[in-house]
């Protein structure tokens, strides 16, 4: 549902997963290393509506002996050749759907899975090690290794940041409902329904600063709602610009509510030759966008 909005700053707002785009997707690669424990189980494989999933093997597998359970009318029929076997689900699974899958190679051997879904995205590649030993098994856990430690590193420079931040102070303030405590003027405010959740939205214009809290309801009666990211860029050229962000919750449950905010300095309108518009891009947690506000860089007042 569009939206635009008289006023001084003709500020737009785009709300709804029914107009929603998709965001542009990112390879999502796994590696799964097998124990030979007895009491370990099948290792998970997670899969998405529409998207293939595939996993890679370091020894041939068997097309005769390898079989996925119940993918009759919910799966593609499944494509085993080489080392890999390929998944192609219709539709979404739920995360209590657990269908057993059956790896055989033509050694003899044979290797379990389940398949079943999570929140977020599925997996698109699944690299399978049996012996955490051989070369290729020591290289991905390495990667494996380096990827989690630059994630470790970066939340922590990111945490560091935010505690010394006064855009992330201001966020906190307006998230706690303590806007009579920062220098912002509520400018504009909107409520939009669009059958998932209820949104009151309020754009803030401040000293050099400007804000938008989203009051978020929760209205679906299973699903939890999450903000899988939040952009800032400019209207022209798409460049990404920085900004402050404070949630009081990492989710929402169903017919719950939840906030979160985000304040953008003036520095962050600036460009060649003067000042340039901004929007303010939501996707929650499947990827979709929820919604997205343009940011007219006269908010941001001296």
């Amino acid at each position: 549902m569009r939206k635009i909005l008289s006023g001084g700053y003709a500020l737009l707002l785009l709300l709804g997963a029914s107009v929603a785009a998709a965001r542009e997707p990112e390879a999502v690669v796994r590696n799964i290393y097998l124990s030979d424990h007895p009491d370990d189980t099948a290792s998970q494989v997670y899969v998405a509506g529409q998207i293939a999933t595939v996993l890679r093997f370091e020894k041939t597998c068997d097309a005769q002996g390898t079989k996925l359970l119940g993918w009759e009318g919910r799966f593609e029929q499944p494509v085993i050749g080489g080392k890999s076997v390929l998944l192609v689900p219709l539709q979404n699974l739920e995360p209590e759907d657990r269908l057993p899958l059956l790896v055989k190679f033509t050694d003899g051997a044979e290797v379990p899975f389940i398949v079943t879904a999570r929140e977020g995205r599925g997996d698109q590649q699944v690299n399978v090690f049996p012996d955490r030993k051989t070369s290729k098994a020591v290289h991905a856990a390495l990667s494996d290794a380096l990827v989690r430690e630059r994630g470790l590193r970066e939340e922590n420079d990111r945490f560091r940041k935010e505690e010394t931040s006064p855009d992330h102070a201001l966020a906190a303030l307006l998230v706690s409902d303590s806007t009579k405590q920062t220098p912002f003027i509520e400018h504009q405010k909107w409520v939009l329904r669009d059958g998932e959740v209820e949104v009151v939205v309020r754009v803030y214009s401040g000293k050099a600063k400007a804000a938008v809290v989203f009051h978020i309801k929760n209205q679906e009666s299973e699903r939890q709602w999450s903000l899988m990211e939040a952009r800032l860029s400019t209207t022209s050229s798409g460049e990404a610009r920085p900004f402050a962000l404070r949630m009081d919750r990492a989710s929402i449950a169903p017919g719950s509510s939840g906030r979160f905010a985000v304040v953008a300095d003036k520095s962050a309108f600036k460009s060649d030759g003067g000042f340039t518009n901004l929007v303010l891009e939501l996707f929650r947690h499947d990827g979709l966008q929820q919604g997205y506000v343009l940011l007219d860089h006269r908010l941001a007042r001296e």
